[in-house]
């Protein structure tokens, strides 16, 4: 599998959960966010990961404090944009497996 289906799939379950798409893969010179969705009036950014096993800590693993330092000032890039900004937080969808994908999502995985 690769990263481009992780992100198809994380789309999917999260839109069958009531997200509703905004943009996918926002870059910047700052870095990447995969998806980014509203639920209600909150603004979610969402880090998708993938990996094929648990071993060295699996997808939650390999989401270190630099990715989430880029991830953050990528959000603000984007907030930038809005010209109003509205509540946000950032989710994670860590998939494992290659053949039968187990979906976890972490809301509000973390934050300033």
């Amino acid at each position: 599998m690769k990263g481009s289906d992780a992100e198809q799939i994380a789309a999917a379950y999260l839109l069958r959960q009531g997200l509703v798409m905004k943009e996918r893969n926002y870059r910047c010179r700052f870095g990447e966010i995969d998806l980014i969705m509203s639920e209600g009036q909150q603004l979610v950014f969402v880090e998708v990961r993938m990996r094929a096993s648990d071993a060295f800590g699996g997808a939650a693993g390999s989401i270190t404090a630099a990715k989430r330092a880029k991830l953050l000032r990528t959000a603000r890039h984007y907030l930038s944009g809005l010209g109003n900004e509205p509540a946000c937080r950032f989710d994670a969808v860590l998939i494992s497996g290659d053949h039968n994908p187990v979906i976890d999502w972490i809301r509000n995985a973390f934050g300033e």
